[in-house]
């Protein structure tokens, strides 16, 4: 692996990474929440916004949920 983390061998590794693959789920979730809160408020309400309350709201149910389902694959 080089120093230059914009070659193609440091970001395969990247992105084969457990940590990645979870932020890359989380971030989804955060996506879908603030797809529907802003439709619920008749406007964007920026993604800020979306990940607090999806934080506050959903995190620990949905991680629970998710490393439950993980254990069973």
């Amino acid at each position: 692996m080089s120093n230059n983390p914009g070659q193609t061998g440091d970001d395969e590794w990247v992105k084969n990474s457990a940590l990645y693959r979870e932020f890359l789920a989380e971030r989804e979730e955060i996506m879908k929440h603030k797809w529907i809160e802003s439709e619920k408020a008749q406007h964007d309400v920026g993604f800020e916004r979306a990940l607090t309350d999806w934080i506050v709201k959903h995190r620990g149910k949905w991680r629970k949920t998710r490393h439950t389902q993980q254990g069973q694959q």
